[in-house]
């Protein structure tokens, strides 16, 4: 039987360009190297926009690329039941979405912690603009948050984003134009007042 190895990840620390170099991956008992080529095709057209997505979740970009390496090693470990689903990149961003709630619990218990302490978080300087869109983005629900990152960032359709929400197609329209509307508030105050 041969080891079990993992592939290896390389990337700058930008968001929205994800360099990735993926060494070939094999899986213990796995003599079908389809498979293998098959993750790491998968690899290849799934993780950058995985980032980016877990980025508008996450608004840090180290959590995202965890976030998003964690649910690739986690699908690559199902990747045998995984391949043959209808959409596998449907559950890929499944898995990083339940990963994202799972850091949000785990970070709301914290700042409990760290408030009944009193100590204080710092803000780490970012661009004003990107800072903007950061809050922006990130003062929406996760409900609204989810739906606009799979629909308008994802270019996902309702119907798809619906499946992976575990919701109607006609929520996910809802909730993706709520966000809209919000974000267009937040983001040109001046304009939505006049309108």
């Amino acid at each position: 039987m041969r080891p079990v190895t993992r592939h290896g990840v390389m990337q700058r620390r930008d968001p929205f360009v994800a360099y990735v170099i993926v060494r070939t991956v094999e899986k213990a008992g796995r003599d079908d190297d389809v498979d293998a080529f098959d993750f790491e095709e998968f690899y290849r057209a799934e993780f950058p926009g995985l980032v980016r997505a877990m980025f508008l979740l996450a608004a840090d970009v180290d959590e995202a690329q965890e976030l998003a390496q964690e649910a690739m090693v986690r699908v690559y470990e199902r990747w045998d039941r995984v391949s043959v689903m209808e959409s596998p990149g449907g559950y890929l961003f499944r898995v990083a979405t339940n990963l994202n709630r799972r850091r949000v619990r785990t970070l709301a218990v914290r700042a409990r912690r760290l408030r009944t302490f009193g100590a204080r978080l710092h803000d780490v300087e970012i661009d004003p603009a990107r800072r903007d869109l950061t809050e922006a983005i990130s003062s929406l629900s996760v409900r609204l948050r989810e739906a606009f990152t799979l629909v308008d960032w994802l270019g996902m359709s309702s119907d798809e984003a619906a499946r992976i929400l575990h919701i109607a197609p006609a929520s996910v329209r809802s909730r993706v134009h709520r966000a809209r509307r919000e974000l267009r508030a937040k983001l040109d105050p001046e304009e939505h007042d006049d309108g």
